[in-house]
């Protein structure tokens, strides 16, 4: 039997749903979610395979174009890289928009020549679905997409239909990764710090803008716990006063929403302890930035 596989990026600007659409064709939280932007900051590898076909994802931060901050330089070096790395490539657009942001992002593609697949998301909002119809006319006039598919990934709406295409499109190759899929420490400490983080952006929202990151300093798996310590980091000391809450209140909030989600994951209990430290113009500095792994890989 011939067996074909391929990297599969899924790009677009951010919030139009990327990291949802990901998690729901893998069937499991790989790559956390919320309403505010920036909250993926790391290339996630997500593998699924079935029979013959291997799909290799990689979740890209939303790519910020012209953004001169730090952070966002190092996130659109991350996601150019993934572009000229991918056998095929995901468009994410959302409804019936297709704005400046949408267009540069286009122009990127149009610059690797790659091969593409556009998904429009979020087709449940839109309550007059022939109103799609001039939307796709103009998506291909923009440029020569494989193949252009209608979805709501929230609502799990033709993501076996992409799959399918997806499926259609990949290289004839042997596959990279095995049936046991893999197994990583740094796969776990990533996907800790990530949860940790994603708790922190629902309960404070815009009280504390994306200026932390999440660190784990000790992961021991033992026979019935999971003992884990991170350290909540943040750039200025009134952060941390927020972080920490009234008598610790919001700290102790945090850490029992993650430690619930946690145990979820690794099926077992988990005993979580939180720091917050306060590390000024992390956020600034490329090298400390890279130094943390915002813009590396990881496999799940």
């Amino acid at each position: 039997m011939t067996n074909y596989c391929g990297y599969i990026s899924i790009i677009g600007k951010p919030n139009v749903g990327k990291s949802t659409i990901l998690n729901h064709i893998l069937g499991k939280k790989i790559s956390i979610t919320s309403r505010k932007s920036q909250t993926t900051r790391n290339n996630i590898l997500g593998i699924k395979t079935s029979g013959n076909k291997q799909m290799i994802f990689a979740d890209t931060p939303g790519m910020h174009i012209k953004s001169p901050k730090t952070m966002n330089k190092v996130l659109n070096r991350s996601a150019q890289s993934l572009i000229d790395d991918s056998d095929l490539i995901l468009f994410v657009v959302q409804r019936l928009t297709l704005d400046e942001q949408d267009l540069s992002v286009l122009e990127k593609l149009k610059e690797a020549g790659s091969q593409v697949i556009c998904v429009v998301n979020k087709v449940d909002q839109i309550t007059d679905k022939n109103k799609l119809l001039p939307m796709m006319a103009r998506l291909m006039s923009e440029y020569s997409f494989l193949d252009i598919i209608p979805i709501s990934a929230i609502n799990d709406e033709g993501i076996t239909n992409l799959e399918e295409l997806i499926h259609k499109y990949l290289p004839e190759n042997e596959h990279i990764y095995g049936e046991e899929g893999i197994e990583s420490k740094h796969r776990d400490t990533f996907m800790i710090s990530e949860l940790i983080r994603e708790k922190i952006i629902r309960m404070l929202g815009d009280e504390l803008p994306h200026d932390t990151f999440v660190q784990v300093e000790l992961l021991e798996d033992e026979k019935h716990i999971l003992k884990i310590h991170a350290v909540i980091y943040v750039v200025r000391d009134s952060q941390k006063q927020i972080v920490i809450g009234r008598g610790g209140s919001t700290l102790k909030k945090i850490g029992q929403q993650a430690r619930i989600e946690l145990e979820e994951y690794f099926s077992k209990k988990v005993f979580l302890k939180t720091w917050v430290k306060v590390k000024k113009n992390w956020n600034t500095d490329s090298d400390y930035i890279q130094s943390l792994g915002v813009g590396g890989s990881y496999e799940s």
